[in-house]
């Protein structure tokens, strides 16, 4: 049960902001952020009204049901509504719940993604071009931006490695539990014997960190230049444009050379770089708080298997939640996507409920 406190709180802070958004008398900064904590609250607004008073409508129904003198047909009615005052007080506390969860900061971020071919050799480098195939759709449907960072090629039209940044609302809240191991199991075109083949990507999401989430002194990196290389290890480039920037602290280190100029590929370079120093504090910072529990759905272990493509089968099967959805084309499509993210979403919410 919510105490009366806090739910009274919110209905307070909802009224507050009322007033202060139709005085007319903010500056333009503070006005957006209050209409966005209003617009938050006005979800829940009702709710919490309903839940605040719950237990009167439930003591007056309570009389008329304990009344000697109430008629059969009053006191049938009355024993209806007790049920459905129930049932929603049951919704509303779940709702209101979900709202007064902790609130993580890096759900509202862009997000960088990073996807490589894993094991199974030029198999895995076109089902790592497949899955970028994948958020590319994704992204068109959703309008959301997509810029690629860097890309490494491979044979037959596959991909070693792409980092792409992803710009829109609330970008990584949506695909941060596509971090981790995708497997993959079909006929490869070169088989002859007609036999399955499982072969593997990684994909890792993280937040993108703007420089006022985090400070990196420039005393703490090495950066290096050198000319861009193409296939076979010739120099694509008669000037020193590739960049490499390590941060000495942690070892972390980022490769660039996309790019012709070496201004444009250390800003890339950097781009990464910090979002990966970011997503590493995040990552500590969770642990800390979560050593005594272990949730089944985690958003930075990239050695875990997290989903399997079946072609044979038609069908993608996520570990986590135990979800398969036969429409593996469609999920390719970026059609079925929403649905696995919403299922991924709604088990990660009442992990973090039971922890209440």
């Amino acid at each position: 049960m919510i105490p009366q406190k806090t739910i009274e709180e919110l209905i307070n802070k909802h009224s507050i902001l009322e007033k202060d958004l139709s005085s007319g008398d903010i500056d333009k900064k503070k006005f957006a952020e209050k209409s966005k904590e209003y617009s938050d609250l006005n979800e829940i607004i009702d709710d919490a009204k309903k839940y605040i008073s719950f237990e009167k409508n439930k003591i007056e129904l309570e009389k008329i049901l304990e009344d000697q003198n109430s008629e059969n047909e009053i006191k049938k009615m009355a024993e209806n509504e007790l049920i459905e005052l129930k049932l929603d007080y049951e919704k509303n506390e779940k709702k209101l719940k979900l709202f007064l969860l902790p609130k993580d900061e890096a759900d509202k971020k862009n997000a960088i993604i990073e996807i490589r071919a894993g094991t199974g050799g030029l198999e895995a480098s076109l089902f790592a071009a497949d899955l970028f195939k994948m958020y590319e759709k994704v992204s068109h449907r959703k309008k959301w931006s997509l810029e690629l960072i860097s890309i490494s090629r491979s044979d037959a039209g596959g991909l070693k490695e792409v980092i792409a940044s992803i710009k829109g609302l609330n970008i990584y809240s949506s695909l941060k539990y596509e971090s981790g191991v995708h497997r993959v199991q079909r006929v490869p075109d070169t088989e002859t014997q007609g036999r399955v083949h499982t072969s593997a990507a990684t994909v890792a999401v993280l937040p993108e960190a703007e420089e006022v989430d985090l400070k990196i002194n420039d005393t703490d990196l090495r950066i290096d230049v050198f000319r861009a290389g193409g296939p076979g290890g010739q120099s694509v480039n008669t000037t020193d444009s590739a960049v490499r920037i390590t941060h000495i602290p942690t070892g972390i280190s980022v490769s660039q050379q996309d790019e012709k100029s070496q201004h444009k590929n250390k800003a890339k370079g950097m781009k990464i770089l910090r979002a990966r120093l970011y997503e590493l504090e995040r990552s500590r910072i969770e642990k800390e708080r979560s050593k005594d529990r272990k949730s089944k759905i985690g958003t930075g272990d990239r050695s875990e298997r997290i989903r399997t493509y079946n072609f044979p089968q038609g069908r993608v099967t996520d570990h986590r939640i135990n979800l398969t959805l036969h429409k593996l084309s469609e999920f390719l499509e970026g059609e079925a996507f929403d649905e696995m993210i919403e299922s991924l979403t709604l088990q990660a919410q009442e992990e973090s409920l039971s922890q209440i």
